[in-house]
């Protein structure tokens, strides 16, 4: 699994990457050349299908994640962008396809940032509380260079059980705005619920046949059987005689 560090903002992050004429099923050489076939895409940008080495790209989504500006190298060209979408096999966890948006460093634009909570809630380590956190990103708008990598929510305000950090309750900045609803709940803590645990298997509780019952199945009267909607089953006949029976009968 690729985990993602903050770049230090100062830092220009640079990535190789090729011209690509391989599609389709050839892809498949190419990713075994240790190469991970990407499209860069935009506004006012014609899309142009590249290569990337996938060690380079491990090393550089370390660095910014998803919201650090990354400078590609192509050719003589250097295009800034952020990374998108990272296809990855569901087994091996290879690299299989990365999307680079291309970005103008003069324009602001909406991305998700993850949400980090930091601190510790007096209602989840004194009162057994537990933390939800119902939002795991924020829609921020930016200046790409003034994306944070994160965005900080200070649990140590929750008090009690039952209280909530709402998007109107966070920190604000004047390098981005979030865009996400003020009345959206990001984090809250909960009472712990303790489950009932029931045997999977139960002990049925033994039938009682009455003497009334008896007498009734005897006499060839109906038992109604267990289940709405069924139909009554007739009770059992009376036994033929056995044979003993019949040769002890008076001769006539």
């Amino acid at each position: 699994m690729i985990s993602k560090k903050s770049a230090n903002s100062s830092e220009k992050v640079s990535l190789k990457v090729e011209l690509r004429q391989v599609f389709g099923k050839k892809l498949n050489k190419i990713r075994k050349q240790g190469l991970v076939p990407g499209n860069i895409y935009g506004p006012d940008f014609k899309s142009q299908s590249v290569s990337v080495q996938q060690k380079d790209l491990i090393k550089t989504y370390k660095k910014v994640g998803e919201t650090g500006v990354v400078y590609l190298s192509l050719d003589k060209d250097n295009i800034p962008v952020l990374i998108k979408t990272i296809q990855k096999h569901p087994v091996s966890g290879f690299l299989l396809h990365i999307d680079f948006r291309k970005i103008d460093l003069s324009k602001k634009i909406e991305t998700a940032v993850p949400v980090k909570t930091i601190g510790v809630s007096e209602a989840v380590s004194q009162k057994a509380g537990v933390l939800l956190i119902l939002s795991d990103t924020l829609l921020v708008e930016a200046l790409p260079e003034d994306i944070p990598s994160h965005i900080e929510v200070d649990i140590s305000a929750i008090k009690e059980i039952g209280q909530e950090i709402k998007v109107v309750d966070l920190k604000k900045s004047d390098k981005y705005e979030v865009k996400t609803p003020a009345e959206k709940v990001v984090v809250s803590v909960i009472a712990h619920k303790e489950e009932n645990i029931v045997p999977e298997t139960a002990v049925a509780a033994p039938e009682i046949i009455t003497e009334a019952a008896k007498e009734g199945a005897e006499e060839g009267t109906t038992v109604p059987v267990a289940g709405e909607g069924e139909k009554e089953k007739p009770a059992a006949k009376e036994a033929a005689p056995t044979k003993k029976e019949v040769s002890a009968a008076p001769k006539k």
